[in-house]
């Protein structure tokens, strides 16, 4: 009876022995794996996946490629024992992969699919070895760049109190983008505990002793413009990882407390690579850990039509280029030649306003959009000219060329960090704000109307070719009246943080624009030295040109037959040259 009774504990040891046996050889088979040159040391390492096995080392980054068929194994070996918890994060381009614990079935709630993703390893008593699996579904071989990062007891937990995502403690940063806003949310953190306790409870209390003492700092990171490439990303994301970096390099946005909501939103920056990465941070212990940081282009790069790598449009460009010729003509000419002026101001009044009407409420094509803003700026336009050859209202016309450049001032006072105020999330203060200080321009000129005429004309003009340049070349400077128009579009733009880059690109087009600016306005003043500040009204010239050609008899004008009888002789003329020449010589037949 004995040998049976215990037959099922020889059987438990000796499996428990076979386990012991492999765990073994795994080591081993590790250890050599580490002996070979080039799988691990330094700050970044490079290697090759096609082992089957990738060792990483706790602070160090690696590179390397994933394939589809064949899932690889990360491991981390050596752990310390004052490490808690672990973030392991990965990262490429624009190519989904996939980290998870399980190396056979993908749970939602431990595994993580997309372009930045991360797992949150809470280590054992004793534990000094991790395991991570990576692998990928993408036909096309992944560049990846890869880190664990490790905590203590006294860090608070990114995503440890999360009830929103799918994993249970989740470290990452899920973001959304269309062509106003992008969108980053994550999940709420947890208070840091130590190896083989509980985790302290997340909304059971709300004191000092809880997460809601926590604060989240958000920081946005630019890449340099029109740097698409992905060996420039993946150096760039290294420098948003882990918290020192993020506070060196980044620009910190806003910051959280426990109370607010766990989701921020940015202007959308087509073309333009960001980085976004948050920071928790313990005030009690002064401690903070980072979360898994997102990039975005706000475009796509496998997109067969307006990618990231041919935003332009050819209608935007053929738009932009006219409109920008006909404003350098404005900058250096407009004053002398004052009614193609006023119809250059009449087609940006029309134009815009037209242009939101439609955008709100229709859903028509973008290029037949440009068009009929093209048709309805050229109408405001004429509109503009003839009612000034008409009525000759001299301060009407004027106050559409002030409130234009008042347009732009104010557009670039809320293009800099007084944009970003939160009073001014509010529509109502925003735009009454807005309009006092565009009213504000002609009012200030309303004593010296040459002069705002000549200088809106030298702003505007010049500012046409900026709107120019950005068709072809990415430019920050092209925001300043952009995001107007996107808060004008949209009503959730108003929670935006509208931050953009400021690099080379920019001071060069910045020092362009002032540079025609101050040449266009330099040479009207000179040349409009001594003449009238304005024309004559242009209906009374005609009038009386009119009635003097009528009561004077010695005007050779006088004897030119009316416009009816000129247009007649001169279709007779046409139509004579189109009749059949008739043979001379005598014509009278002959008498029988």
């Amino acid at each position: 009876m004995r040998g049976p009774a215990h037959a099922p504990l020889r059987a438990g040891r000796l499996l428990r022995q076979a386990q012991a046996a492999m765990e073994l050889i795994r080591l081993l088979a590790l250890a050599m794996l580490a002996l070979q040159p080039g799988v691990a040391g330094g700050a970044e390492t490079v290697g090759n996946s096609s082992v089957g096995v990738i060792e990483f080392s706790v602070g160090k980054f690696r590179y390397f490629k994933l394939n589809r068929p064949f899932p690889e194994e990360a491991i981390l070996r050596n752990i310390s024992s004052n490490v808690t918890f672990l973030i392991f994060q990965i990262h490429s381009q624009y190519q989904n992969t996939t980290i998870s614990f399980s190396k056979q079935t993908l749970l939602p709630n431990s595994s993580g699919t997309g372009t930045d993703k991360g797992l949150v390893f809470i280590l054992r008593p004793e534990q000094s070895m991790c395991f991570w699996y990576l692998e990928t579904l993408d036909s096309e071989p992944v560049q990846n760049v890869a880190i664990p990062l490790s905590y203590s007891e006294r860090d608070p937990v990114p995503g440890g109190c999360n009830l929103e995502f799918d994993l249970d403690i989740d470290p990452n940063i899920y973001l959304e983008f269309d062509f106003f806003e992008t969108t980053i949310k994550f999940a709420p953190a947890n208070l840091g505990y130590a190896r083989g306790t509980d985790p302290p409870p997340c909304d059971i209390r709300t004191g000092q002793d809880s997460r809601w003492r926590l604060q989240y700092d958000v920081y946005q990171y630019f890449l340099p413009e029109d740097d698409l490439t992905e060996e420039g990303l993946l150096k760039h994301l290294q420098r948003m990882a882990e918290v020192p970096q993020v506070t060196a390099n980044a620009i910190k946005v806003v910051t959280l407390t426990a109370n607010d909501k766990t989701s921020v939103s940015f202007s959308s920056l087509r073309g333009q690579g960001v980085i976004y990465n948050v920071i928790v941070w313990d005030p009690f212990l002064n401690t903070s850990a980072a979360y898994v940081p997102v990039h975005t282009y706000a475009c796509s790069f496998e997109a067969m039509e307006g990618n990231c790598s041919s935003l332009g449009r050819v209608s935007t460009k053929v738009f932009f280029t006219l409109f920008a010729l006909l404003g350098l003509f404005i900058c250096f000419f407009g004053h002398r030649f004052w009614k193609t002026e006023l119809f250059f101001i009449g087609f940006i009044f029309m134009g815009f306003f037209f242009y939101i009407l439609i955008s709100r409420l229709t859903l028509i094509n973008y290029d037949v959009r440009l068009i009929l803003t093209a048709v309805a700026g050229s109408v405001g336009g004429l509109f503009l000219v003839a009612a000034w050859w008409r009525f000759g209202i001299l301060m009407l016309c004027m106050l559409c060329v002030g409130l234009v450049l008042g347009f732009l001032v104010s557009s670039v006072t809320f293009f800099t960090p007084l944009g970003n105020l939160t009073v001014f999330r509010n529509d109502g203060v925003f735009w009454v704000t807005f309009s006092c200080i565009a009213i504000l321009i002609p009012v200030v000129f309303m004593g010296c109307l040459r002069m705002l005429n000549i200088v809106t004309c030298g702003f505007i003009g010049s500012y046409s070719v900026v709107l120019a340049i950005d068709s072809y070349l990415y430019t920050s400077l092209s925001y300043i009246t952009l995001n107007v128009l996107k808060r004008a579009l949209n009503t959730h733009f108003r929670s935006a943080f509208t931050n953009v880059p400021f690099q080379t690109n920019d001071f060069i087009i910045l020092a362009v624009w002032g540079m025609l600016a101050v040449s266009g306005i330099t040479l009207q003043i000179r040349s409009e030295r001594g003449r009238p500040s304005f024309p004559p009204h242009p209906y009374k010239l005609w009038k009386r040109e009119r009635e003097r050609r009528v009561t004077n008899i010695l005007d050779p004008s006088y004897h030119i037959p009316p416009l009816r009888e000129r247009l007649y002789g001169r279709l007779t003329q046409i139509r004579e040259l189109f009749q059949k020449e008739q043979p001379a010589g005598e014509r009278t037949p002959l008498l029988l």
